[in-house]
This record gives structure tokens, sequence and C-alpha cells, in this order.
């Protein structure tokens, strides 16, 4: 199998698709899956024309903000036209699950292409890709002998070089709720005020903007996903030597492991067409389709059986958490009071 790149032309016209409204739909059609997705379109595009192409499926994509998408399929309720919600981080999914917008599926594919740690035992969503929140550091002023765990970066020798994104991030919210769950609330209160303790600025913008700052002389340090350096070192121009400046670093890998999570995906409550919805999802969980999207996006595959992009490669193995990502979900209220008791903004 192979994933042919689409014409600009073609994007084009899949952009003004995908703004559209689901209209015209029959409430069930052998022939179609209409899918929600938080992934932009142009990350996901081409997977779907293939899956149509092999399945004879067409996919109706409809894209916007998780918050958005999620707003929508409460709104929509039993009318709801989508069969497929996609989105990233596993609090996303257990906030999902939770308000009650998913429903459980059986699939021996999924059961076995997903590792168990990276599903929801009870069905209702399943991990597509994985991201990893390691310490990215400026190559030329950070010596990394000096780096050792995330708690490691409390101490007054980061004062005034730590670059992050606000408490409103989920990716930031969801780094806290791995802290609660292995280290208690108290010792993630403690670290997260030291974090802020040691910001170099107040926390603004996306991870890109903290690696930017990094670059910069901002900070030294920055707390970020891979996949965004990827993305940054796979472009050209300012992006590309921006990059280049950076290093990655792996964190706690003595005890608990680097943070890691996912983008995933479940089938909606009501999903009109929820056989072909097992199959869009079983089909994103392929080889063809793990090792398309890790090279696309530069997230590492949920699959242990699919190599990471050359970038990532490039980046080092390192050993992950292990924790539930269903605690991710579970601990987010409590990591949001936390980060604003220690006016983390």
């Amino acid at each position: 199998m192979s994933f042919r790149p689409l014409s600009w032309l073609v994007m084009a016209a899949a952009a003004v698709a995908v703004s559209m409204p689901l209209v015209g739909c029959s409430p069930a059609d052998e022939d179609e899956v209409n899918l929600y997705s938080a992934r932009q379109e142009n990350l996901i595009q081409p997977l779907l024309e293939q899956f149509t192409e092999e399945t004879g499926i067409q996919v109706n994509l409809v894209t916007g903000s998780a918050d958005s998408l999620l707003q929508r399929l409460r709104h929509e309720g039993r009318n709801s036209p989508a069969d497929v919600l996609i989105t990233a981080d596993a609090a996303r999914l257990h906030q999902a699950k939770q308000t009650g917008v998913l429903q459980a599926i059986e699939s021996d594919v999924l059961n076995e292409n997903i590792p168990e740690r990276y599903r929801d035992p009870e069905g209702e969503w399943y991990g597509l890709s994985l991201r990893a929140r390691p310490i990215l550091y400026h190559k030329d002023r950070v010596d990394p002998e000096d780096l050792s765990t995330y708690g490691a970066l409390t101490d007054e020798k980061w004062e005034d070089r730590i670059c992050v994104r606000s408490s409103d991030n989920v990716y930031n919210q969801s780094l806290v709720a791995a802290m609660i769950a292995t280290e208690g609330a108290e010792a993630a209160e403690a670290w997260a005020e030291g974090i802020v303790n040691n910001m170099a600025r107040r926390p603004q913008g996306g991870d890109r903007d903290q690696i930017r700052a990094v670059a910069d002389g901002v900070c030294d340090i920055a707390i970020a996903n891979t996949y965004y350096l990827g993305l940054m070192l796979d472009g050209d121009g300012r992006d590309r030597e921006v990059a280049e400046q950076i290093g990655v670093f792996w964190p706690n890998q003595d005890d608990r492991g680097t943070h890691v999570n996912i983008s995933g995906a479940g089938v909606t409550a009501h999903a009109p067409n929820r056989e072909n919805a097992i199959r869009l999802l079983e089909f994103l969980t392929s080889q063809e389709a793990q090792q398309w999207y890790a090279e696309a996006n530069q997230e590492y595959p949920i699959r242990d059986d699919v190599p990471a992009s050359e970038i990532l490669q490039g980046f080092g193995e390192f050993e992950s958490d292990d924790i539930e990502l269903h605690l991710l979900g579970d601990n987010n209220s409590e990591a949001v009071r936390i980060m604003d008791r220690v006016r983390w903004r």
C-alpha cells in the first residue's frame, strides 16, 4: 500500500469541503462515515482518501477545535450525524467518555494493534498516535549533564530560565495530572510552584513559541511535545534554523519515565454508521497508515511494530511512563486547581 500526496488543487478543494457542515447525509448510509476531527485536515485527509479508495466508503470530514467539537456533539445529542470523534490528549478522550458522547465497541483488530495501556479498558476510545513531553534545551547554553528529572527543574539554578505554555493548555494539565498519579497531589503542587518560580516569562503562545523563545535567548529550557520540534526540523527556513539549536533530554529515566500522551478516537454514542466507523478506526491503526502518519506529523506510532520517523529516532530512545491514561482525565480537575493555586497562568 502506498500513500500519495495530494496536489495543491485537491488540498484546496478538501479544505473547502471540510469547512462545510454535514448536510444532505442520510441517517445511515452503508457507503459513508462522518468524522469530527480536532486534527488539521492536511494531516489526515490523505489517509481518509486512501481509506475511501480501499473500501469505497466516503468520509465526510468536519474539523474544529477539540472543545468546540465536544460541545457540538453534546448539543446535537441523538440527532448528531457524527460517527467518529478524533481528538488529542487522553484527558479530552476521558472527558468525552464521561459526558456520554462515545460508545463502547468491540474490535479484535484494535485490541491487537493498540497496546492495552493506550486504549480505554471499556472500549470507548483508542489511541492513534503517541506524543512525548520531554525537556528541550539550548545546545550551547545548557549542558545535558545538568538535567535529570522534571522535579529537578525546580532547582534555583534554573531560575528565570524556563519557558512553558499556560495552564489552560491540556498538555500541561495532563503532565501535572500524571504527577498526581505517580507522586501525589502535594508533591505535584510543590513541583508546579517551583516551575512558576523559575519561569523566564509569563506563559504565552504554543509549544512552538516556547521552542523559539529558547532559540532567541528568552529562556534556556522549555517543556514541549516532541512532534512540534520534529515538524520544525522537517520544515525549512526560520523554523528549521531554530529547531537545529535545540536538544532533547528524556527526564526520569531512572524512575517513572518521560511523560507521554496520545491522540485518539472513539465511535460516537449515536453513530448512524457504526460498522463503517469501526472499519475507519481499524484502518487508522494499520501498519501502513501508522507509518504514513508518523512521517507526516512526527508523532510516535501507537503500534510497537511500526518505527518512528528518522527525525524522532534522532532524538534517541527513552523509557516512557506507564500510568493508566484514564488517570490523566480522572486527575484533570485537581491538576487545574493546583495550577490555579500556584498562579501558573
